[in-house]
């Protein structure tokens, strides 16, 4: 979950967007030719099941499940063992349409510079599939809905939680830091970091220092999970505007970064067990799977400081392993308290 953001400045500011977002204005992503963004076939005119998939894509599924990865062990984790599957089961829905609503706002704010990546060339209001009013509509119904869920359904907290999670994304990281800054991603990425506690939240409304370690643990977990990928597609980036952390400094210099947030994320999930939260199985997983996070880091680092480029730099290796690290060690936050 967690998980996630991605950007550049093409035609429209920030401060544009917001006013977008309020209907005032009219940007110029909808002035293009229909041969740029989508067709001059309406979207309502297209075929229902199709219309559906753009929608359901709206939501960015794929990266749900990460969010929903790192939600549903610490509510093992705060109930000790199993929780209420029905809390689950809404827990996870309401996740679902929050980080879902989140997720198409952020397609409305940047559907400019979606149309000129290649990596986002196909998203349903580049293509026309749906229109940047249904989007909005749809992103502000899927926001309303999942608060309304998680305080009627779950409790009020995890509510707050949810809703904050959504504007931070929404605001803070897509409509202020992505255009603006290279450490964009890095404070940006608190918002994928709270469904932990979300989830701790909702099994007993209330917070402890288990879930804020965790929160930690995701926090420096985003960085070095993202600017693998962004070092792949820096050209794309480059190419709108968007100064993510690869496109203004070297691989040198983001290879480091890399390996600094990932050995800090590494201590950080180890803290679980001297607290008293996790025992010897956590233990165990945490350092074998952090220890090849580091040995995959270091790797790295050590390609692009002999100055490798293209597919030799391997960057991929880690953005793919650090999916796998989050999934082994949240499955593990989900186990250990039955092996206590």
């Amino acid at each position: 979950m967690a998980w996630y953001a991605r950007a550049f400045t093409g035609t429209s500011h920030p401060g544009a967007c917001w006013e977008s977002l309020s209907g005032v204005c009219v940007t110029a992503v909808e002035s293009r030719p229909a041969g740029q963004l989508g067709t001059s076939i309406s979207p309502s005119q297209r075929p229902l099941g199709a219309r559906f998939k753009a929608f359901v894509a709206l939501t960015k599924p794929r990266i749900i499940e990460l969010l929903l990865i790192t939600t549903v062990p610490v509510m093992f984790l705060a109930q000790q063992g199993v929780p209420d599957l029905k809390l689950v089961f809404l827990t996870c829905l309401g996740g679902y349409l929050s980080a879902g609503g989140a997720n198409a706002l952020n397609m409305y704010i940047d559907r400019d510079i979606d149309a000129l990546m290649e990596r986002t060339s196909q998203r349903p209001l580049v293509t026309g599939m749906v229109s940047p009013r249904e989007c909005l509509a749809f992103g502000i119904a899927l926001a309303v809905i999942s608060t309304l869920l998680f305080g009627l359904a779950v409790n009020w907290l995890s509510a707050w939680l949810s809703l904050g999670a959504l504007l931070f994304y929404v605001v803070v990281y897509t409509m202020i830091l992505k255009r603006r800054t290279s450490q964009n991603i890095v404070w940006g990425g608190i918002a994928g970091c709270l469904p932990v506690l979300i989830g701790w939240s909702a099994v007993t409304n209330s917070m402890s220092w288990a879930p804020v370690i965790l929160f930690l643990v995701m926090f420096f977990w985003t960085p070095p999970h993202y600017w693998p990928l962004s070092m792949k597609v820096k050209d794309d980036y480059a190419r709108v505007g968007v100064p993510m952390l690869p496109v203004v400094a070297s691989n040198k210099v983001v290879a480091k970064q890399i390996v600094i947030y990932s050995w800090v994320m590494v201590v950080v999930s180890l803290l679980l067990t001297p607290l008293g939260y996790t025992g010897w199985f956590y233990t165990a997983v945490a350092l074998l799977a952090g220890g090849f996070w580091l040995w995959e880091a270091h790797g790295l680092q050590n390609r692009a400081n002999a100055e490798v480029s293209g597919a030799k730099l391997k960057e991929m290796r880690l953005f793919h392993w650090s999916i796998t690290y989050v999934s082994i060690l949240f499955v593990a936050v989900a186990v250990d308290p039955f092996l206590r």
